[in-house]
């Protein structure tokens, strides 16, 4: 039963983490410090916990490979 209750502990933490890191990182994006990677570090513990977070991390690893391509698709372009 006890470990049960630590279990709930642990994943009372990490949800607050999560979130208290998306909420850091979104107010990061309109400083000038790098939000981003704090808003990928909250979707990163949050998606153990959550498959909204999950699918939204990889939504997001899968438009930015596609930005990725393009760019460099683009800068190859230019170099030719």
């Amino acid at each position: 039963m006890i470990f049960r209750s630590i279990d709930q502990v642990w994943r009372f933490f990490k949800i607050i983490a999560g979130f208290t890191l998306l909420l850091l990182g979104a107010v990061m994006i309109f400083t000038p410090t790098p939000g981003w990677p704090i808003i990928l570090l909250g979707l990163t513990i949050l998606a153990a916990e959550f498959v909204w977070a999950r699918r939204l991390m990889e939504r997001m690893k899968h438009e930015g490979s596609r930005l990725k391509d393009t760019v460099l698709k683009f800068g190859k372009a230019d170099s030719e």
